[in-house]
């Protein structure tokens, strides 16, 4: 596997699993399939266009296909600065069980402990998502709430935990 940032020229790989993600486990995103599959080659640019304060990490198989991705976004107003946030983690399913999101994970810390300032990390879990929830103990990261009906889906709720890494 590589483990390596997206550039722009990824855009649309990622698009294509990005879409099957929102098909595959709807309950895990807060956007939908419907939405995002009108999105313009050029939006999915600007959106994987790495800058300093937003990266994606990607994990390739031996092939060059896109298997795993996760997102950083570092927040931009001066009194929440010391704080990011990861998004859409996803592994396809078939490289489950290997490790790849834990690697996904530590590459998206390590350069973010390079974010002069960043003092934490933020991400919510759907509160039923075991194995994420584990994955993301693992590197440290605790609970520190739970949202009622964060999200709602064809007429169901999803409770989400809140976590946190202080770094």
């Amino acid at each position: 596997m590589n483990i390596r940032i997206l550039q722009e020229y990824d855009a649309q790989l990622y698009q294509e699993v990005r879409l099957s993600a929102l098909k595959l486990n709807p309950e895990a995103f807060g956007s939908t399939y419907e939405r995002e599959a009108g999105f313009s080659l050029e939006t999915v640019k600007e959106r994987v266009k790495p800058t300093g304060d937003k990266y994606m990490v990607g994990a390739f198989d031996d092939g060059e296909s896109l298997v795993g991705m996760v997102t950083f976004v570092r927040e931009s107003n001066l009194k929440i600065r010391h704080k990011g946030n990861v998004f859409g983690m996803y592994i396809a399913p078939d490289n489950r069980g290997q490790g790849l999101g834990k690697s996904l994970m530590s590459e998206l810390i390590s350069r973010a402990r390079n974010c002069d300032g960043l003092e934490q990390i933020k991400l919510t879990v759907v509160s039923t998502n075991d194995s994420a929830k584990k994955l993301y103990k693992s590197l440290g990261f605790e609970v520190y709430g739970t949202e009622r009906h964060a999200l709602k889906y064809r007429g169901h709720y999803f409770y989400e935990d809140l976590m946190v890494l202080f770094i």
